[in-house]
């Protein structure tokens, strides 16, 4: 499992361009050919005030801006997981530029285990269908001349996948900045020693590697970043640097998502998720609603 399931093309060098959401704390990306005009969206977000129910799309359209005024071709939105913390805009994009939507297969179980909590019944669809291309471990695509895989990294959720496109690479919430650590594993289907192990498959990469994070925090004050290397996770990462045996990583992981509260858009990003970044069907009242279960003492 802590192999890499393909050989990694460093000649190929894809031009990267970074949307950090400030509210989110996430970055999305627009990640080009730089042989063509085709380009793929990873993990773009839909804005949200929670407290109003109100949805808007400032965030996406600064990619949409992005892509039109360079004349760019989207051939795929990329999911790297069902996210937590922000709401999905591939929808809405998708809508605008066109493009296939992608997510691990797994989903199917991150949809099983949410369509229960939320009690979505029997017209929630958890098969995947809501997604254009469920990714198997190892599964191949193409981004204009550039051919990219999907590698299978759970733990942080079972349908986590690192995507690799020649010397970079994208590993959503499986890991941080140097300084910043690692995902947390306390999610319904997380796992801290799965998540080690899909960790040491991410640092099997080439030490040149470009990696490419989901999130960044700024910890200690620091400016914000989303860019590193292998060689730098593997020399100064906090919590899984060389040397962190997997029972160590296990105790600090499993005592540190015990002092972590919940992400404040985990209720209405879930739900949203699970669809591929729709809302809900309206009611018999013609309202899109997010439920919010009570846990009774």
């Amino acid at each position: 499992m802590d192999q890499i399931p393909h050989p990694v093309d460093l000649s190929v060098k894809p031009e990267v361009t970074a949307f950090f959401d400030e509210a989110t704390n996430t970055v999305s990306y627009v990640v080009k050919d730089p042989k063509s005009d085709a380009c793929a969206i990873f993990d773009s977000v839909m804005d949200i005030d929670y407290a109003a129910g109100r949805i808007s799309y400032q965030s996406a359209d600064k990619i949409i801006r992005f892509v039109q005024d360079h004349n760019l071709k989207v051939e795929w939105l990329i999911e790297t997981h069902a996210h937590a913390d922000h709401l999905s805009a591939a929808p809405y994009i998708q809508g605008k530029l066109g493009g296939k939507l992608g997510i691990g297969a797994n989903i199917k179980v991150v949809q099983e285990v949410f369509g229960k909590i939320f009690n979505d019944g029997t017209e929630f669809r958890r098969d995947g269908s809501q997604f254009d291309r469920l990714f198997e471990d190892g599964d191949t695509y193409t981004i204009g001349g550039m051919v990219a895989f999907a590698m299978l990294t759970p733990g942080h959720t079972p349908a986590c996948m690192t995507h690799v496109v020649g010397d970079a690479a994208f590993v959503g919430d499986t890991l941080f900045m140097p300084d910043g650590g690692t995902a947390r594993a306390d999610f319904p289907g997380g796992d801290a020693r799965v998540l080690y192990h899909s960790i040491k498959r991410v640092l099997a990469l080439p030490p040149e590697e470009r990696l490419f994070m989901c999130h960044d925090y700024g910890p200690n004050g620091r400016d914000i970043k989303w860019e590193t290397t292998v060689a730098e996770e593997r020399a100064h990462n906090i919590h899984v640097h060389d040397g962190v045996s997997e029972d160590e990583f296990v105790q600090m992981r499993t005592a540190r998502d015990e002092t972590l509260a919940l992400p404040k858009l985990i209720i209405p990003s879930i739900q949203v998720n699970i669809r591929g970044g729709n809302l809900p069907d309206a009611d018999a009242n013609g309202k899109r609603q997010l439920k919010v279960p009570i846990n009774e003492l």
